[in-house]
């Protein structure tokens, strides 16, 4: 039996990161992985799915061409040749983390189910190791809702949907989170029929309400045909395609992909024979990151938290160092920046703008400007969405929400504010390029700073002194 200073069980995004810092540390280091290095993200996830919007943009693009005063041709899209390129793409992101590249690193990588034995020992497949440190990092993987007569129809998921080689004459997305609304666009975009139902009133039910609506016109102007408030009563095929039923309606389709939400990977590790406390949500952890067993962590989606591959990295990170280092750095945060790369973009972190009211009431104060205000959005006729402000009276940034192209890169900037505790008005003092769609931030903090500068007795002395 070999012994590790550290097993790390599941090699998504994750077991990757907390491998990389743990062999740097000089730890003795395996990783356990049933299906493939690189975890969902590389395979089924974000790799695919942002290649997919990519390509998805350039066919609307240029069937939209006349907007911009030229004249171009769009031919029938093959996507047998869309599948073969988003593959490419998937295979060069994994040749830096290949099996062979991590035994380069002086990383073991065992393949196989992983049970434990006990709180040290582990079976992977008929053979045992055994780990001073072990870190769980199995992710998640598809909900499926329990719909009559779902089960005996072939739908697809998102680690399925890269299988296919014909594009959807009608394609159905059952679920309007995140996944479910970049993958509708996409396949609408490259000439597909698409419904998109959802069982809630509203597109992307966890994101802001005003992002939602910007999200819907959207998707309306593409041709997407909503659903909202409805959810099958039963689903079944035949020859002519796969039915769903809603209500008094029925929809029919050639390709059905089931978008429901994301479960915890946390069945068949045996885990109660290493004394772990779990439900089916998840691993319960304390602030570091440990189990019920201290020396045994989690990182990631299998938690049950955020289900961001960088949030991900990030616990690994944590757990790692506490795992092997003296002290303790908390693994959890509240401020998890997150995108929904839909065009717009819709990026987000903090509080939405309704907990912070509710938290905060008449000291929370909100600011607000639209995309159709920043330049950059002009010259790339691309003007829908809005930033969005929430913040304590006291200048503390409470939350920020962006719709718009590149906002999961205008994000960032807030999230290293909020992680500095910066006030909202001292983003206004950093100098921006200009043209940017980043320059918003910097526009919008300076508006609050003078708003609030020159409000009450203050503000009318400073007028006062003013040099004429």
């Amino acid at each position: 039996m070999k012994n590790y200073d550290v097993a790390i069980i599941g090699g998504g995004t994750a077991g990757l990161t907390a491998a990389a810092h743990s062999i740097q540390l000089g730890a003795k280091t395996v990783i356990i992985e049933k299906r493939k290095i690189g975890g969902d993200c590389t395979w089924f996830g974000c790799i695919p799915s942002k290649t997919l919007l990519k390509i998805a943009s350039i066919a609307h693009e240029a069937r939209m061409s006349k907007k911009y005063g030229l004249e171009m041709n769009v031919s029938e899209v093959n996507l047998a040749e869309v599948m073969e390129k988003i593959q490419e793409t998937i295979l060069n992101v994994y040749a830096e983390e290949s099996p062979e590249k991590l035994k380069e690193e002086g990383i073991d990588v065992l393949f196989g189910s992983a049970k434990f034995l006990d709180s040290h020992r582990i079976l992977v497949g008929d053979q045992e190791i055994s780990a001073n440190k072990i870190l769980i990092a199995t992710g998640a993987s598809p909900y499926i809702q329990n719909i009559p007569g779902l089960n005996l129809v072939n739908y697809l998921t998102y680690e399925n949907i890269w299988q296919l080689k014909k594009l959807p004459d009608h394609l159905i997305v059952l679920g309007g989170g995140a996944v479910g609304c970049e993958l509708a666009q996409s396949f609408r975009r490259l000439g597909s029929n698409v419904t998109l139902i959802e069982q809630g009133t509203r597109l992307l039910p966890h994101e802001d309400k005003q992002a939602s609506k910007v999200i819907a016109q959207v998707f309306e102007e593409d041709g997407v045909n909503l659903k909202l408030s409805t959810s099958p009563d039963s689903v079944w095929q035949d020859s002519s395609g796969i039915h769903l039923k809603l209500g008094e309606e029925e929809v029919v389709c050639d390709v059905l992909l089931v978008a429901t939400g994301r479960k915890p990977n946390v069945s068949d590790l045996s885990m109660d024979k290493a004394g772990i406390n779990f439900n089916e949500e998840g691993i319960f952890v304390d602030n570091y990151l440990r189990t019920s067993q201290k020396h045994i962590y989690v990182a990631g989606d299998c938690i049950g938290s955020y289900q961001f591959s960088h949030y991900a990295g990030w616990q690994a990170a944590m757990a790692i160092r506490n795992a092997l280092l003296p002290g303790n750095s908390s693994g959890k945060s509240n401020n998890v920046p997150g995108t929904i790369f839909t065009d717009p973009e819709i990026a987000q972190i903090g509080l939405l703008e309704e907990e912070a009211r509710e938290k905060f009431g008449k000291k929370c104060l909100v600011y607000e400007r639209p995309m159709n205000n920043v330049d950059r959005a002009r010259t790339e006729f691309n003007m829908h969405g809005f930033l969005k402000i929430i913040y304590h009276r006291n200048g503390t940034i409470l939350g920020v929400t962006i719709v718009g192209a590149r906002a999961g890169e205008t994000i960032n900037e807030w999230s290293l504010a909020m992680q500095k505790k910066m006030s909202v008005m001292e983003l206004s003092n950093s100098i921006h390029v200009y043209p940017t769609f980043s320059i918003l931030n910097m526009q919008a903090s300076a508006s609050i700073r003078m708003k609030q500068l020159l409000g009450g007795s203050m503000g009318k002395f400073l007028k006062g002194k003013v040099k004429r």
